[in-house]
């Protein structure tokens, strides 16, 4: 195992890896809880129950797609870096697919299996560097924020602290409540750790939310700690049943799976360059292995769909594992025992509501809208369609709209400015499939 991973060349050892792997996860641990809330629409009162995906099957296809892969992570990209489904894509899935749009979530599933091969077929082919590069850098800087605000924006929403307003759309909710002033209470604890730069602030800050709630009576104290693992059957293979029918062939359908793709990509080549330069891996401002990382994070979103969850993706968190002293793919593989052992404690982890995740979501709509620092808002050029990807997002409800104001206007306010030598060929293809996004979307 030592010789496999080359503990030597890395100066590491397996005490550093498994300390690594551990805080790694314990600072992803949330989206245990965070993805089946989000994917099963729990945070959503008036959805109708028959078209939830199941809560327990959401969880175990968590836990398994991001245990997967990892595995494949660690022992094909040989990288310190964890997947799981990915904060911002299962948002874009529950709330602007299925809840904005009315699509089946079984058709969802199906738009992120195709995109996960697609993925697969581009990083073989050497496209996907191609498509990533004729991307400007400041539309990308702009995506991350988008999703960022688009991510705090639900939690907010989901701890009732953002409500409806019949005159303004959307105003400040009663902060009296008990699900408002839990939610505060998450967020200030959390604040103060991750200021503090203790590591796994996210997940010891909903591990005191949760116990101030049963404290003062807004959770329910769960009557055993480990149980029966709940079946996936629900959401397992649903993701062919789409392929079988009709409606799944759409214009709007190809918007979402280019949506899936697009942020994965981005997603995965910035966790990437992030983890590998904070290991001190890269050489020659080149990372060693990329494309055996890239195919590994492609392979994890098609089995990830295939069990039932949204697209399975790189985690930044996985810099803490580094931080820690993991640098080599077998802090992966602890990460990802870890996981599987996860999946006995479903009933620990029922006691985690909507308000308990809300300063998760925050949290890392903070860290993703740091993005905004590198963007250059002198260049007015710039500014309009990265300002444009940035605020639509949470003002639609709609991460792909937000992308595809942005990428509409690129094109027009370069062309203006005179410089359409620098716009690639790619951005045109980009300005007209998204128009005709707009055109068709229903």
């Amino acid at each position: 195992m030592q010789k496999y991973f080359e503990f030597e060349k890395y100066g590491t050892n397996y005490r550093r890896e498994i300390i690594g792997g551990f805080t790694t996860f314990l600072a992803m641990a949330y989206i245990l809880v965070v993805n089946p809330i989000t994917l099963s629409l729990a945070a959503v009162e008036d959805f109708p129950d028959a078209l939830r995906m199941d809560y327990g099957a959401v969880f175990v296809a968590t836990a398994l797609a991001a245990a997967i892969g990892s595995i494949i992570m660690g022992l094909i990209g040989k990288y310190p870096m964890a997947l799981a489904p990915g904060m911002g894509l299962n948002a874009f899935f529950a709330f602007t697919v299925v809840l904005g749009s009315g699509i089946p979530w079984q058709h969802a599933l199906g738009a992120v299996l195709i995109s996960g091969v697609f993925f697969f077929l581009l990083t073989l082919t050497g496209l996907r560097e191609k498509i990533i590069n004729a991307i400007p850098i400041e539309l990308k800087y702009a995506v991350g924020a988008g999703i960022g605000l688009f991510i705090t924006f639900v939690g907010l929403q989901s701890a009732h602290i953002i409500v409806k307003n019949d005159a303004t759309l959307v105003g400040l909710g009663d902060l009296t409540s008990g699900p408002a002033l839990l939610a505060i209470f998450g967020i200030v604890v959390s604040v103060i750790m991750m200021t503090r730069g203790i590591k796994g602030a996210v997940f010891y800050g909903m591990i005191l939310t949760v116990i101030a709630g049963m404290i003062f009576g807004e959770i329910k104290v769960p009557h055993q700690v480990v149980g029966q693992v709940p079946s996936i059957a629900p959401t397992f293979g649903a993701a062919f049943s789409s392929f079988g029918d009709s409606s799944f062939y759409t214009t709007a359908m190809l918007g979402i799976i280019l949506t899936f793709l697009f942020v994965d990509f981005f997603d995965n080549a910035g966790t990437l360059v992030a983890v590998a330069s904070q290991a001190g891996l890269m050489k020659d401002n080149k990372l060693p292995r990329a494309g055996r990382a890239l195919i590994s994070d492609s392979v994890a979103t098609s089995v990830g769909a295939v069990l039932g969850t949204s697209t399975t993706t790189s985690f930044i968190e996985s810099t803490a594992g580094v931080a820690a002293g993991a640098r080599t793919g077998f802090a992966s593989l602890v990460t990802a025992g870890l996981f599987i052992l996860s999946l006995f404690f479903f009933p620990l982890l029922s006691v985690v509501t909507a308000p308990v995740t809300a300063p998760a979501l925050v949290i890392v709509g903070v860290l993703m809208v740091s993005s905004l620092g590198k963007i250059d808002w002198k260049r007015f050029e710039i500014a309009v369609p990265a300002f444009l990807t940035m605020i639509a997002m949470p003002l639609t409800y709609s991460i792909a709209t937000g992308i595809a104001m942005g990428f509409i206007f690129y094109p027009i306010t370069m062309i203006v400015k005179g410089r359409t030598k620098e716009i690639h060929p790619i951005m045109y293809l980009f300005f007209v499939i998204f128009v005709l996004y707009f055109i068709f979307l229903k």
